[in-house]
């Protein structure tokens, strides 16, 4: 067994920055077909179609919101007529925001839940029909879920009942071979973290590098290798897990 997916079809939700693209490019890398799909018209979805079409293999990019199950059906039928099935769905789709809990409007608490837990059901449940024998899902989850972070009760909440999802999914699609599993990311020092002001980035690295053991923040790129762990046969006894990929924070 090895991390080589050449053959393997894969989907990537919001797959145009920071996770999500290190991820989409990885799994394209390893040999995999990937679409990936992206919400908004962006330089950052401009730079990843053009990246994908350097890689060898068969590779689209798609403007879709997953928050519409009509988007994800035409996302659906993309994938089933260039590939016929999925062996590897991600779903990074997410939103956040800060917001004290005496405030937090329903409309915003909805629109954090439903990016990224409803949609994670939807895509999951629509792509179903595509998947083989030993297809492998992985849904991006939070450090947040298990811990807590004040002004982020929406988020957490989101986070979390991501892994309550792949837990139950997974013992539903185990008996097809199906993995469903999270990664739950540490710090990330991504695109939102690289537009931060250079004084607040300075303070935000310090923090939270003097709270993590290997005293970094994590890189993208990190958080791919073990998607790319998890979408190969590596991974193939491993399923209803969360993997934390957090530097020891």
């Amino acid at each position: 067994m090895n991390l080589t997916l050449t053959g393997k079809h894969a989907l990537v939700t919001g797959g145009s920055r920071g996770i999500g693209r290190a991820i989409a490019l990885a799994l394209a890398r390893s040999g995999a077909g990937v679409l990936a799909c992206h919400q908004n018209a962006s330089a950052q979805a401009d730079q990843l179609a053009t990246e994908l079409k350097k890689i060898d293999g068969d590779h689209h990019l798609l403007q879709a919101d997953v928050n519409d199950p009509g988007d994800v059906d035409r996302l659906v039928e993309e994938a089933r007529n260039r590939y016929g099935s999925l062996d590897i769905v991600v779903h990074n789709a997410g939103v956040i925001s800060h917001v004290p809990l005496p405030e937090l409007e329903p409309a915003e608490w909805h629109r954090v839940l439903d990016t990224s837990l409803t949609a994670a059901f939807t895509v999951v449940q629509k792509t179903l029909p595509l998947y083989g024998e030993r297809s492998s899902v992985i849904l991006i989850g939070s450090r947040a879920a298990a811990h807590g972070i004040p002004l982020r009760s929406h988020y957490t909440a989101a986070k979390a009942g991501l892994e309550g999802f792949a837990r139950s999914a997974a013992k539903e699609l185990g008996g097809r071979g199906v993995r469903i599993n999270v990664i739950a990311p540490g710090v990330i020092d991504s695109d939102d973290t690289q537009q931060i002001p250079a004084e607040r980035r300075a303070q935000l690295v310090a923090r939270y590098s003097a709270m993590t053991a290997l005293g970094r923040l994590g890189a993208t790129e990190e958080i791919a290798g073990v998607a790319l762990f998890l979408a190969s046969d590596l991974s193939s006894y491993l399923t209803g897990q969360t993997v934390n990929v957090d530097g020891g924070i």
